[in-house]
């Protein structure tokens, strides 16, 4: 059985993780906390976009004061994310955070933890242990010879412990690097020695182009091993452009359904029409149809039928019109110019 069959099951607001539930896609809001009109409305876009759970940074009072405005707006749970100061916890989670995560390293005395975990006990509020590889100790530094896999799981445990001996262990952890085989390392090495749920992503993955491509391989090969129950594509781009990247590697590795798939195919000098921009029309158009299909997009009228066998339904591009395919066979032709309109109303009607 995969690892995340055997998590700790955790309720965070009205979702579920761990256990063998579904992998939840995460996201963080870039907007002050304190603006509460512009976190709502970037929240609903993350919502429709498809994330799961939003997580927003609360560094002062006023930001954990917002958390119930934006609360009364919002449909999915909210997590807030602390750095330093524990009585900003305590006021998130008074002001109705779902969940909370701290670095408890960084919230200072036992004292101080304590009195988070009071509170996170008195509401039954999870809490998210957060290691990152660019704030491990220096201890943990020096014993292991720079910052690796090893250190990282070490840190992440001690911290645990530090709640556990509390008596609380409504915990999710999450260890992060932007060392993409470190943090699938140390990903493997937590996995043999705890049964919470994890939380997984590559930090600091970089833009739109290089986070992508690191965040893939990253989540790719930890999830394929069977671990992790919420995940965060990290960009530096706009929030919903993670979401959108977390529901493709999820489907590419068959651990959600729903949703249209596109494939095109690369162009060759057989394409008479503009296929890259009809590819990203087609992927743009399909994302309000909330089906479970795969459409093809192909460009030329040579090879396009066969290639898009696997496809339920497709296009492909001719001189000046273009093929509507149903599963293989040829349905009709239509000029160049209806080939987005015939394949949405084909779409529109699909279940008819």
């Amino acid at each position: 059985m995969a690892y995340r069959d055997n998590t700790k099951v955790v309720h965070i607001g009205n979702k579920v993780i761990g256990g063998g539930n579904p992998i939840m896609i995460q996201s963080m809001t870039n907007t002050p906390t304190e603006d509460v009109e512009a976190t709502v409305a970037q929240i609903l876009a993350l919502e429709a976009a498809g994330c799961d759970i939003v997580r927003c940074t609360v560094p002062t009072q006023e930001a954990a004061d917002a958390i119930k405005k934006i609360k009364e707006r919002i449909h999915i749970p909210l997590v807030a994310d602390i750095h330093f100061d524990y009585k900003m916890a305590i006021a998130a989670m008074e002001n109705g955070a779902d969940k909370i995560r701290i670095n408890p390293g960084n919230i200072g005395s036992n004292d101080r933890i304590e009195a988070v975990v009071k509170t996170a006990k008195e509401r039954n509020i999870p809490i998210r242990v957060g290691v990152n590889s660019g704030s491990l100790e220096k201890n943990l530094v020096e014993k292991y010879g720079g910052v690796t896999a090893e250190g990282l799981v070490e840190s992440a445990l001690d911290k645990v412990r530090i709640i556990e001996d509390f008596d609380y262990d409504n915990l999710v952890i999450s260890i992060k690097s932007s060392n993409v085989m470190l943090c699938v390392d140390a990903h493997k090495k937590l996995a043999e020695k705890t049964n919470y749920p994890l939380h997984v992503g590559i930090t600091e993955a970089g833009t739109l182009y290089g986070g992508n491509i690191k965040s893939s391989i990253g989540l790719g090969i930890i999830l394929n091993e069977g671990i992790g129950d919420t995940i965060r594509v990290s960009l530096s781009g706009d929030p919903t452009e993670e979401i959108r990247t977390a529901k493709m590697i999820l489907k590419t590795l068959g651990l959600r359904k729903g949703g249209i798939e596109v494939v095109s195919c690369p162009t060759c000098g057989r394409t008479k029409i503009d296929l890259i921009g009809l590819a990203n029309q087609v992927e743009k158009m399909v994302q309000e149809f909330p089906l479970d299909i795969k459409v093809a997009v192909m460009g030329c009228a040579v090879n396009g039928p066969g290639e898009a066998k696997e496809a339920d339904i497709g296009i492909a591009g001719g001189v000046g019109e273009g093929l509507l395919i149903k599963r293989g066979e040829i349905v009709k032709k239509v000029p160049e110019a209806e080939l987005i309109n015939t394949l949405r109303e084909e779409l529109v009607h699909w279940n008819d």
